[in-house]
């Protein structure tokens, strides 16, 4: 079932963006732009960089390395298993509501 992807305005760093995202990706879209904007501001504030765009770098800099070190060393991907593990459970409570529907 794919949803339609919609407009969504969202800021980082006081700047304006606009991002589409289905309804189901919303959440987790604006949990990542609070990060984002966390760790850019926390950069920005460390005062060792001055320019948006490097201190965006920087902070994807960051975020990568921490993304990088969820992944165990011999292929196992961590953020990746927790992906699968949340497709499978919509796809579960998709089944289970149309089960409902039955009785």
């Amino acid at each position: 079932m794919s949803q339609e992807a919609k407009a969504l305005d969202v800021t980082i760093m006081g700047r304006e963006f606009r991002v589409t995202c289905t309804d189901e990706e919303r959440a987790d879209l604006l949990r990542a732009v609070d990060y984002l904007d966390l760790k850019m501001r926390d950069i920005r504030d460390a005062g060792k960089l001055v320019g948006t765009e490097r201190i965006a770098i920087m902070a994807a800099l960051n975020i990568a390395h921490e993304l990088l070190k969820l992944q165990v060393p011999g292929g196992f991907d961590l953020g990746g298993l927790k992906r699968r593990i949340h497709e499978m459970q919509s796809t579960i409570d998709s089944a289970l509501s149309a089960q409902d529907k039955l009785f």
